[in-house]
């Protein structure tokens, strides 16, 4: 959530940020709803001391013996006032919430203009993309040649979009995690966490999942709460600190958790429905971290930089852009994005975002650290270090053999039984 001060005292200035992504923000909807958020607000409370008052009447006229029908018909016509304003402030407030909610962060002032991905600012390009004599195939069909995936029978048990990981797959989709989590713990220096993979619905609000995008959860019957899968570790390593201050010399707080992750896709139906690209469950290994507002600028290039490691380790062609405008995500100020190169779509396909929500986060969450006399909202990171499915696509294509066989990079050797080919 963007900082209330700022859309109190600068509409205008707020507005002209987020036209940049094209969000239009309704200034006049927003005076509207904060003038009568106050106007309710006085109002409810001008009925609840009239309540009070009337209520001390009653019992003084009781103490003297004195006839308290005429208090008790003011008291009933108050109350009934009362009950009125209650719901006039109550739905204001839903209305109030509800427009602050669904505003997107302020982008930060380095992010590059632009209306799509082909106007995001390119960086730099890592690696050499392979040249193949014989016509390459893509994952899905090197992963079925392999005996490794089976995506009919995951329709059988589920339905369409998932996926079954068997064999030499399976061996290493779980090499990849192995790899991924020790990397950034050992070399790294990020601390593991592991975390329930069903949340409630405060700590998608959090984060900014909810209620922007309720119809890409996976939500849960519950009797008492309203739960949801996860769409990424983000949400529950994020609110690990959700209500705390943080001491200032402990920051930056660094995590690396393995989850699945569950997405309903709603909306991109006929996208990527090939292969392991776009799942409704998938697996990540997630960077998180929590920083001071003066560090968070270079923790962002940190953490971008520990999910580079991991592609140049594996030797997978990928680049790295800054998003643009009109194609950063929601809740992040500033983005940058890496792609791998996947040869079956001779280009490059997003692998790991990685965010600085600045504030946007921690205010809704309120975890902050001490500065001093006060206390200061601290600055959210996220990035994927890496997307393991992706990340196993992108050796398949890029690795593959005229044979159909697929060699094993080198530094995932050890924990394949020191295999050398699929």
């Amino acid at each position: 959530m963007i900082d209330l001060s700022l859309l109190r005292n600068n509409p205008e200035e707020v507005k002209a940020n987020l036209s940049l992504r094209g969000f239009d923000l309704d200034i006049s909807l927003w005076e509207t709803l904060e003038k009568n958020r106050k106007a309710f607000q006085v109002e409810m409370e001008n009925f609840q001391a009239e309540q009070n008052k009337i209520a001390k009447e009653i019992g003084l006229a009781q103490k003297n013996n004195e006839s308290i029908e005429d208090l008790k018909s003011k008291a009933t016509k108050i109350s009934s006032d009362l009950k009125d304003a209650k719901e006039k402030f109550k739905t204001n407030k839903l209305a109030y919430e509800d427009f602050l909610l669904n505003i997107p962060n302020l982008l930060d002032p380095s992010v590059p203009p632009g209306k799509s991905e082909e106007d995001n600012e390119l960086i730099k390009k890592v690696g050499k993309i392979p040249s193949f004599e014989f016509t390459p195939k893509d994952h899905q069909e090197l992963g079925i040649s392999t005996d490794g995936m089976d995506f009919e029978a995951a329709v059988k048990i589920s339905k369409s979009r998932f996926v079954v990981f068997k064999n030499s797959i399976a061996q290493l989709n779980r090499a990849l995690i192995q790899f991924m989590l020790n990397t950034h713990t050992n070399d790294h220096g990020y601390k593991e966490i592991y975390v329930p993979f069903i949340v409630n619905k405060d700590s998608l609000l959090g984060t900014g999942q909810l209620p922007k995008f309720k119809e890409d959860q996976f939500q849960i019957k519950d009797d008492e709460n309203e739960m949801y899968l996860i769409p990424t570790a983000e949400v529950p390593v994020t609110n690990y600190h959700r209500d705390e201050i943080l001491d200032s010399s402990d920051l930056t707080l660094s995590y690396v958790s393995h989850t699945p992750c569950f997405r309903s896709e709603a909306g991109s139906y006929g996208l990527d429905t090939r292969g392991i690209i776009r799942q409704h469950q998938f697996e990540k290994v997630e960077l998180v971290k929590i920083s001071h507002p003066d560090k968070s600028s270079q923790d962002l290039e940190q953490l971008t930089s520990d999910a580079e490691r991991i592609l140049e380790l594996l030797e997978l062609p990928y680049r790295k852009v800054k998003l643009c405008a009109g194609d950063i995500g929601f809740g992040s100020a500033l983005t940058y994005d890496l792609e791998v190169w996947l040869p079956s779509q001779n280009k490059y396909r997003e692998i790991s975002s990685c965010s600085n929500y600045k504030d946007f986060q921690s205010r809704r969450l309120k975890i902050r650290t001490d500065e001093k006399d006060s206390k200061v909202l601290c600055h959210t990171l996220n990035g994927s270090g890496l997307a393991v499915g992706r990340t196993m696509a992108a050796i398949l294509e890029n690795f593959q053999e005229k044979s159909g066989s697929v060699k094993i990079p080198k530094v995932l050797r050890p924990f394949m039984n020191d295999q050398e080919v699929l």
